[in-house]
């Protein structure tokens, strides 16, 4: 079975690449190999006094090796400790601890040896230190008696543990004490104070060192701090307190965190800053903590080292402190020994190379022993940091140890020299399947061993040449790297390794997938809080591949809420909040790639209201109010809308003030006397409008008298004799002040009157009584109040009330224009007697009755208005040759005036309107009976109609039009003559003396002479099987342009039924690709025809035989076949050219009328009309049909003369019968 084996990404790739050279170099576990130590301890290793100790030492060889320890450096004999055990098959100790041992008995430098008859490995020096967590040591502490401003350092002092502790100040509650730039930890546990204030006095400053490895916590005594006040307060400039004098230095081993600490003391608090004398603070690597009060630079190295400077500075100085940093160095590899696989005679070399800060020392072991005291090996010499092998044998086989130190650590590393002959071996499994990517690198295995190393060619297919170029990498551990693979990339290689002894191929095999791609990317969204939103993820992936699609919020996992919703490529999210607010990323993995997507939602709603009102420069007619903006909640604020409540006259009700923009949050207001105000602030954004802000605090202004008179002054009359007076009363901050009243004056215009004037209450109206009627008066109303009266108020014109018109407009004409449409015209009345505004005049009109019908009915009386001083209008919608009357009114604002005496007058006749129906009965084989109603509105007398009709066609194509004039006092017609089966489509329509009206259509079908299938039918399916295909023909009767379809299947077979399309409309097709032997079942059907198809037919294929092709050309018969219809075709055209020189004509007519087989009739054709034999134009024609043909076959000019007609179908059933497929049209029915 293959094994498949996936490759995700190009980064997943390289990490396969490197892993896959490390094992490369492994020797097969079934070859003699000397030891290699798998697994050990850690060099500084710290153990828990209360539990066992286990030092681990784990190794591989061939044979197993066996272990040996030594303890301070001589052998442990682990059988005299019944304490200790090694684990079977292992070099790991056991040391038991928890039975009765002590841990500390057992501190020491451990290593391990691995042996076996190859050679000898060793561990590294492994350090065994239990760990410590003792206990404070007694003091007495006394208080801190400290002056507010002054430094203070509490000191820790924590006990030396193993490993150091973790030390944090705490108080009595175990909360942890609060620090800040002016009091923190220091990195040996003391609490600094920078300054201290009066809120740092307490009896509970508590240190706690907590030591991990024992999971203990151990505590000081409480520490007492008071501060006592002095006034005033002294300010001092910075001093250090940590570290001390100018300068220090620092040493630091490469690799490591490098940590430099200033703390200050200085009132106000100093801030500090750090520089590295002339360099940057690494970029990346660098980290302030502690309030900046400490520096962190990560992975430093030799290039870290120089002079840090920490500034602390104040208002009132800076003092400053460099520390020079040098960074050391343990050994690190350059490069380190690697094993060594060497065949009989070959030369090698092992190469040890280390750097560090001094710079290490190199030396060699042979199986753990010194190499200058090792047995000699005549293939072996050493050169500084390179042992060089020639002409090595296989006693030659060891394990060579590199020991790399200085005084800050060693390096140990083991590498065996395994001398072996071996033929190649390919350990990469038989044929592994890759899967990658298009368009990504491809990495194809060839894992192999062998001695001497084996040669490894690649090659595409079995049989298929080296591969060779710029498109492949050939790695020295056998992979083959295709850095871009395409499609054409895909199949099977093969990889072969030889050497002197040997040679083997193994085959692995390549697919390339198409990429997953999101195709519809979710797009970002604004919405408006408790809505819906959704985000759309549409994904196009390798069809092989199954992809499961993951979404995130800000880059975590989605929270775990039902309105969150994960549909198969979208993400909806219900009744959104705040917190949804975010971004949102689709991800979409399979096993071999990835994709992701992300799109921002952001969540708006309305603003939160504003807040802190506050109101500033009272004035008495203004006052300025500011705010604080409430949240605008993702939508910027447009503007803000200010309200005022009036508690003295309106309270509770608030009304607009002003508005002012988005960015403004304090604005001017002008005020009103007499006034109890309250302000709120309203945010608008692009969402709606905020909750009203909590209402200022009240601001009441002066009386005053008032600034403003009432607005909307009128005097109109009410009745005959009276002028009514009204206003728009003062709003109550309108009035300024108390006691609102109102100055109510007025006289006759264009009289010379002395003003007439009342004071009344706040009312909106005043009566004037005894007026003549309708006369202009001057009126005007002014405001009081108790400090006054407002401005003079503006004069406007009134007038006494109206009374109806006195008399009717004269000398009325009417003008009739046409059957629907007349002009009136009157003589306007005189001004006085209209007793009011003239607002126009109104026509009455109706009709009377019509003068076609002579019949009365109910009178509807219409009504036209023409404004102002007009004197004529016109009357349209009139109905045609009718009576009608009118009248004339003059209207003013009391009424309407008497009535004009009526008129009359007539419309003349009109075009008619539609008839009623149009109805057609009684279909016979050539005649219809058409039935009508007269129209409705005849608009005059009717004096015809007039009816037209033409056929249709199938495809909806008209034929030429027949008119017929009938006379208005019939009802009804019969048509006669008409063609059977035949569409036809009738227009129809009255006329009066003044011309046609409109028409109205119809559609009916004469009946055919036999009875038609109810339903479209396919019949006579037949088929001609050969081996391994089938020529299936049918009839088909129905609506032309079906489309058609083949269904067939194994005969007696429960399987479906499988289809093939018929292009286009033919009426035969070819099944192929069917097997040779085999009893088919088949059908046809049409689309689009529900359940429509032919009854079953049964086929059996033919034998399967030896494959022949024949070729019809080479046929005899078919040759003397095509002789005849050449001799035919010329006999035919000689005949055809005798007899158009003659100018006879065909008597296939005649032939036609003396036959007596009523079943022979004339064909439709397609244009509708009916296929007769027929003189058109004088030139003599015949229309012949295959149906005529197939009656009569005899030997007689007709006969010839139709020969060529059927001719084709002829040599189509001769085909037919011989077993090809013809498409040729109809069949003859020979």
């Amino acid at each position: 079975m293959m094994k498949k084996m996936s490759i995700p990404t190009s980064k997943t790739s390289l990490v396969l690449f490197l892993c896959q050279i490390i094992s490369a170099l492994d020797v097969p576990l079934d070859l003699s190999q000397p030891p290699t130590i798998t697994q050990q301890s850690p060099k500084d290793y710290i153990v828990d006094p209360r539990e066992n100790i286990v030092i681990q030492c784990e190794a591989k060889g061939k044979p197993p090796p066996s272990f040996s320890w030594t303890r301070n450096g001589t052998h442990f004999d682990i059988d005299k400790d019944a304490q200790v055990t090694m684990k079977p098959n292992s070099g790991t100790l056991v040391i038991n601890i928890m039975n009765g041992g002590k841990a500390e008995a057992y501190e020491g430098v451990y290593q391990c040896t691995a042996r076996n008859e190859r050679g000898a490995a060793i561990s590294n020096n492994i350090v065994i230190r239990p760990s410590r967590s003792p206990l404070w040591t007694k003091e007495k502490l006394e208080p801190n008696h400290v002056r507010e401003g002054d430094s203070l350092v509490l000191h820790c002092r924590p006990p030396v543990g193993l490993p150091p502790p973790i030390i944090f100040w705490m108080d009595n509650a175990f909360q942890r004490l609060p620090q800040s730039e002016r009091v923190s930890q220091g990195l040996n546990g003391d609490l600094y104070f920078s300054n201290v204030q009066p809120e740092d006095t307490r009896e509970d400053y508590i240190c706690y060192a907590r030591f991990n490895h024992t999971q203990t916590i151990q505590q000081k005594q409480p520490i007492s701090v008071k501060v006592f006040s002095t006034k005033p307060v002294t300010e001092r400039q910075p001093v250090l307190l940590t570290p001390t004098g100018s300068t220090s230095t620092k040493v630091e081993l490469r690799g490591n965190v490098l940590l430099l600490e200033c703390i200050a003391a200085g009132l106000p608090t100093p801030a500090i800053r750090w520089i590295k004398e002339g360099g940057e603070l690494p970029a990346n690597r660098t980290f302030f903590e502690n309030f900046k009060k400490t520096l962190k630079i990560i992975d430093v190295s030799e290039a870290d080292s120089g002079n840090y400077k920490c500034i602390a500075r104040n208002t009132l100085g800076s003092v400053h402190h460099v520390i020079s940093v040098t960074v050391k160095a343990a050994p690190y590899w350059i490069t380190a020994p690697r094993n060594l696989v060497l065949s009989p005679g070959e030369d090698g070399t092992l190469i040890c190379r280390a750097n560090g800060n001094p710079k290490p020392s190199i030396s060699w072991l042979a199986n753990g022993v010194p190499i200058a005291i090792a047995p000699e090996d005549p293939s072996r010499r050493v050169d500084g940091d390179t042992i060089i092998f020639s002409h090595v044998q296989e006693r030659s086989s060891a394990v060579y140890q590199c020991n790399a130190s200085n005084e800050y650590g060693y390096l140990l590393a083991n590498a065996f020299v395994n001398v072996l002959a071996e033929p190649p071996r390919i350990l990469t499994p038989a044929n592994k399947l890759y899967q990658v990517i298009a368009d990504s690198p491809a990495l194809l295995d060839c894992a192999y061993f062998g001695s001497p190393k084996p040669e490894i060619e690649w090659f595409k297919g079995v049989k298929g040449s080296i591969l060779r170029g710029n498109e492949y990498v050939f790695h020295d551990n056998g992979t083959l790297e295709i850095p871009v693979a395409q499609k054409n990339s895909a199949g099977t290689y093969t990889c072969v390794a030889r050497n002197e002894l040997g040679k083997i191929q193994n085959e692995v095999q390549l697919e390339i997938k198409d990429p997953t791609m999101i195709i519809k990317q979710p797009e970002y969204k604004v919405i408006q809080r408790y809505g819906q939103v959704s985000f759309e993820c549409i994904i196009k992936h390798d069809s092989t591949l199954l992809p499961t699609v993951t979404w995130l919020k800000d880059n975590d996992e989605l929270p775990d809420d039902e309105r969150f919703l994960v549909g198969k490529d979208n993400l909806t999210i219900l009744n959104v909040t705040d917190k949804d607010d975010g971004t949102y990323t689709c991800i979409v993995n399979t096993t071999l790639d990835s994709v992701s997507a992300s799109a921002v939602l952001t969540v708006v709603a309305r603003p939160n209201p504003p807040f802190d009102l506050e109101l500033t420069g009272q004035l008495e007619r203004s006052i300025d109010l500011s705010w604080i903006p409430g949240d605008e909640n993702n939508s910027p604020i447009t503007s803000f809308v200010i309200e005022y409540e009036d508690a003295l006259h309106e309270p509770g009700v608030w009304r607009y003030q002003t508005e002012v923009p988005g960015t403004q949050t304090t604005v001017q207001l002008k005020l009103s006397p007499y006034v109890n105000y309250s302000f709120r602030v309203i945010a608008v954004n692009r969402i709606g409008r905020s909750q009203p802000s909590e209402p200022s605090e009240q601001y009441l202004t002066k009386s005053a008298s008032p600034d403003e008179n009432p607005a909307n002054v009128q005097g109109i009359g009410s009745e005959p004799d009276n002028l009514v007076i009204t206003w728009e009363p003062l709003k109550g901050f309108q009035s300024n002040g108390p006691g609102l009243q109102y100055k109510v004056s007025w006289r006759q215009k264009d009289v010379d009157d002395e003003w007439t004037s009342v004071i009344v209450a706040n009312v909106s109206k005043y009566i004037v009584s005894g007026t003549p009627t309708f006369v202009p008066y001057e009126v005007k109303v002014q405001a009081l109040n108790d400090l006054g009266y407002a401005p003079e108020p503006s004069e406007v014109i009134g007038h006494s009330g109206e009374d109806l018109p006195m008399v009717a407009p004269g000398n009325v004409q009417v003008h009739v224009i046409n059957s629907t449409l007349a002009k009136v015209h009157w003589d306007p009345v005189p001004l006085k007697t209209v007793r009011g505004h003239l607002q126009g005049y109104k026509v009455y009109y109706w009709k009377v009755q019509s003068l076609s019908r002579r019949s009365r009915r109910h009178v509807e009386k219409k009504i036209l208005t023409f404004r102002g001083n007009k004197t004529f209008g016109m009357l349209p919608g009139l109905e045609p040759y009718s009576s009608y009357k009118l009248n004339v009114r003059v209207v003013n604002g009391k009424g309407e005036g008497p009535a004009s005496p009526d008129k009359v007058f007539k419309t003349p006749e009109g075009v008619p309107g539609s008839p009623s129906f149009l109805k057609i009965t009684n279909p016979t084989l050539d005649s219809l009976t058409l039935e009508w109603g007269s129209p409705t509105h005849p608009n005059g007398v009717l004096t015809s109609y007039t009816l037209k009709f033409q056929p249709i066609n199938n495809t909806h194509e008209l034929g030429p039009l027949v008119e017929i004039r009938i006379p208005a006092n019939e009802s009804s017609l019969i048509l006669k003559n008409l063609n059977y089966s035949t569409r036809y489509k009738f227009y129809f329509n009255a006329q009066t003396s003044v011309g046609a009206g409109s028409q109205i259509t119809e559609e009916a079908v004469t009946i055919m002479d036999e009875v038609q299938p109810l339903y479209p039918r396919i019949r006579n399916v037949t088929t001609a099987a050969a081996e391994t295909y089938a020529n299936i023909s049918w009839e088909y009767e129905g609506p032309d342009h079906a489309n058609f379809y083949v269904e067939y299947g194994v005969a007696g077979s429960k399987e479906d039924w499988k289809k093939e399309i018929v292009n286009g409309s033919r009426s035969f097709f070819v099944l192929k690709g069917l097997t040779p032997g085999t009893a088919y079942k088949v059908r046809v059907g049409a689309e689009g025809l529900s359940g429509f198809r032919s009854s079953e037919d049964v086929f059996e294929t033919g034998p399967a035989m030896a494959s022949r092709q024949v070729d019809i050309a080479t046929q005899g018969w078919f040759i003397g076949l095509m002789c005849a219809v050449a001799l035919l075709i010329l006999i035919l055209l000689i005949v055809c050219f005798i007899r158009r020189n003659k100018g006879g004509k065909y008597p296939v007519k005649e032939k036609e009328d003396a036959h007596a087989d009523p079943e022979i009739q004339p064909m439709k054709e397609d244009d509708g009309t009916f296929g007769e034999y027929r003189d058109r134009a004088g030139a003599a024609t015949s229309q012949i049909t295959e149906d005529t043909l197939s009656s009569s076959l005899q030997p007689s000019i007709t006969a010839v003369t139709q020969f060529p007609v059927c001719l084709p179908h002829m040599m189509r059933c001769f085909f037919e019968e011989k077993g090809y497929r013809v498409s040729l049209g109809k069949k003859c029915n020979f």
